[in-house]
């Protein structure tokens, strides 16, 4: 179970800033000017050099007081010391990246470098926790936090059913049905973790704290901003997101840019073969 102890009151009433921006695609030279906030959330999709690239851009320019990974557990952040952040091959080592699965952790230190020496906070739940929620729900996962987090409340059916298609696509149409629901308590227990950390960066080390993570997560219907919606409403959060195709649709997200997609194998093809 994990425990529900963090701080809330430092968080409240952070800035006097406007609820929200006018959502809107933006070019990358908008990443240096991006609107004030408490919280920016900067997606992704992990193997795409170029997010990596915009997303250190956008930590040079804002100078987040601190910064959460999604691709970090807490006991993993807590490794982190300044000197570290001179030698890639080292904090690869300490942060055991490759054995977690990401992608060239190439890409993804720069960021640690572009944030200015930012305490960095760990966004992730360790694999146990996540194959629990699979099975048992993320509010039985999450303990006396749970409530907070709304994880309690199912969601509506519309959402569901949504979310479960999503986790279909995502897994090439190959998931057995009834494995569906438990992948979205999942992925609910990662959003109620990575605001979780949020909410301790942001006691710890004020604002702005910038997050690092997929695109899935910066939803902002049902991703981290509504999650800390839930726990802290005074919170202004910004949602930013890194997509290779033009959306279509009403899009998720308060600011988008479209990139060049990345040559990759195809990712359904461990699924055919079997």
């Amino acid at each position: 179970m994990i425990h529900p102890g963090f701080i809330l009151v430092a968080v409240l009433g952070l800035a006097a800033l406007p609820l929200r921006a006018e959502p809107r695609q933006i070019p990358v030279t908008e990443l240096t000017m991006l609107p004030l906030a408490d919280v920016v959330i900067l997606g992704e999709v992990h193997d795409n050099p170029a997010h990596h690239e915009n997303q250190a851009t956008a930590l040079g320019a804002m100078q987040p007081a601190a910064l959460v990974f999604e691709m970090l557990t807490e006991a993993q952040a807590l490794q982190i010391r300044p000197g570290l952040l001179g030698d890639p091959d080292l904090l690869e080592q300490v942060l055991e990246w490759e054995t977690r699965g990401w992608p060239d952790f190439a890409m993804y230190f720069p960021l640690f470098q572009s944030a200015g020496g930012a305490p960095v906070f760990g966004g992730a739940l360790p694999r146990d926790a996540v194959r629990g929620a699979m099975t048992d729900g993320a509010a039985a996962v999450m303990g006396g936090a749970a409530e907070l987090f709304g994880l309690h409340d199912a969601l509506d059916d519309h959402e569901q059913v949504a979310r479960e298609a999503l986790q279909m696509a995502a897994h090439c149409d190959a998931l057995p049905v009834h494995m569906l629901a438990g992948m979205v308590e999942a992925q609910r227990l990662r959003d109620a973790g990575l605001a979780r950390a949020v909410i301790a960066a942001l006691a710890e080390a004020g604002g702005p704290v910038a997050v690092i993570t997929g695109n899935g997560h910066a939803h902002r219907d049902w991703g981290v901003p509504k999650a800390l919606e839930l726990v802290a409403p005074d919170l202004v959060v910004l949602s930013v997101a890194q997509l290779e195709a033009e959306p279509g649709g009403v899009v998720p997200y308060d600011l988008w840019l479209v990139t060049d997609a990345v040559e990759r194998d195809d990712p359904c093809a461990a699924f055919s073969d079997r």
